[in-house]
């Protein structure tokens, strides 16, 4: 069996961390930094969170020691630089050089790029309200909290929390995704039947637990308050930064970043590693097999087209032991080629599918969100007329025809219908191809629940 824990996977927690992250460091060096941050909610009510920033004493990495150390001050210079980039009404492209070069230097460490990502965001930032002394696996969802937020509001700290019961109960995917390549590898099929169709379960339930974000995070405070402080510095030129990004410190040189998103999460790439799913630039899909045929011609066609340049530098915003982990996956899964090897076992076949069929439905309840909390949103900012109030980066109206663009700075619901599509055109049996097919499953799935596909 795979040894995950050197590759900071743990078997009970996948890619968040066992052991609670620490919500402070303790050496009071480094308060000036965690002070700020405790209160930054209330500092960018105020409107003068740079002058806040530019008031900081400059402060060495060296005495962080420890990777929990480097994670959190990673974490809190993330916020700090976010804040300072996007905290009022007219965005500013350049960091002072108190907080780019640490920022710079715990990223350097952790393997990450500088700025807030979603490991920042979400799996290093959680907590528990009363502490009971467990690990993260005993975690009780009434029990957990956010460390940090810009806003201070109840919708952000669910966003992230989301994310962290995503993660956790992925952890049974990436187990029954491991048993899986390892039977395959052994030629165990009865085995690798029910790992399968266990992965497909689990898969399901992933996608039960991204639509708790409506319970407790309203798209209007998403859109207008949360959102515009996730935003990058890449792709940011029609809301107000340098076309080249941000300049950090007294580099010469802009540095350009996605913000941070759920591509970043390492599960979803997992998955797609494990089933062979392969993703393309947008716009760039080729003609995937037809359905009813007995030829494979998915090994062929994914030569045809460019990969999607945007999901592999995702990858850089993992960090550096998960996409490590990533790579051993493309590398070593041989599931697919497994079960279309042994096409005659129309159980395999059938178990297979179906991991591919609720991995896609998954993508459906992804952009069934996205609709809701963005794109309706965006169509709402025209109307509101002079009930608008202070707006920043992504939230600021945009020009009429501008593409409504994600806050690692995608042209959102294209890329999103692409990646789902993409998902269904390795289904090895004839019946899978059918309805994963484009169009069936995804009608059904949005005339269900009031998506227009146009």
């Amino acid at each position: 069996m795979l040894d995950v824990l050197s590759f900071d996977v743990d078997p009970q927690t996948g890619f968040l961390p066992a052991q609670y992250p620490i919500t402070r460091i303790a050496d009071e060096y480094y308060q000036p930094w965690e002070r700020l941050v405790e209160n930054l909610p209330a500092v960018l009510l105020t409107k003068k969170i740079r002058t806040y920033v530019d008031k900081l004493p400059v402060l060495s990495t060296d005495r962080l020691g420890s990777k929990e150390n480097f994670r959190r001050a990673y974490q809190v210079l993330g916020y700090l630089a976010h804040a300072y980039v996007w905290g009022t009404d007219q965005p500013v492209s350049q960091l002072p050089e108190l907080i780019a070069r640490p920022l710079v230097e715990t990223a350097d460490e952790l393997g990450l790029p500088p700025l807030g990502t979603y490991a920042s965001f979400c799996l290093w930032n959680f907590k528990e309200i009363i502490p009971s002394g467990g690990s993260t696996a005993e975690m009780d969802f009434d029990n957990i909290t956010t460390i940090n937020t810009f806003t201070g509001s109840i919708d952000e700290s669910w966003f992230y929390l989301v994310s962290v019961f995503f993660e956790l109960a992925g952890a049974k995917t990436v187990k029954f995704g491991l048993d899986s390549m390892e039977h395959a590898q052994n030629g165990d099929f009865p085995e690798l039947i029910k790992s399968l169709q266990s992965l497909a379960q689990s898969v399901d339930h992933l996608g039960s637990i991204l639509l708790k974000m409506e319970e407790m995070c309203d798209p209007y405070v998403f859109y207008f308050r949360i959102r515009p402080y996730l935003a990058g510095w890449l792709n940011m030129t029609e809301v107000g930064l340098d076309k080249d990004g941000v300049l950090y410190g007294t580099e010469s040189k802009r540095r350009s970043y996605a913000g941070g998103l759920n591509a970043q999460s390492s599960l979803i790439s997992f998955l797609d590693a494990l089933l062979s799913v392969h993703h393309f630039s947008t716009g760039k899909r080729p003609v995937p097999h037809q359905a009813d045929s007995n030829v494979d011609n998915f090994e062929d066609f994914k030569q045809l087209s460019p990969k999607n340049e945007y999901l592999i530098q995702m990858r850089q915003y993992m960090p550096r032991e998960h996409r490590d982990f990533l790579l051993m996956v493309d590398e070593s899964s041989t599931i697919r080629e497994v079960v279309m090897a042994n096409k005659a076992n129309s159980e395999l076949t059938l178990s297979y599918d179906a991991c591919l069929a609720m991995l896609k439905l998954f993508r459906d309840k992804h952009i069934q969100l996205v609709t809701r909390y963005v794109v309706l949103q965006a169509k709402r900012a025209p109307s509101m007329g002079s009930l608008q109030t202070l707006r920043s980066g992504l939230a600021k109206q945009k020009q009429e025809g501008a593409k409504e663009r994600g806050t690692g700075g995608t042209s959102l619901l294209p890329f999103l219908k692409q990646c789902r599509d993409e998902t269904g055109d390795p289904a090895a049996g004839n019946w899978g191809k059918r309805l994963l097919s484009d169009g069936v499953m995804r009608l059904n799935y949005s005339k269900s629940n009031g998506i227009n596909e146009d």
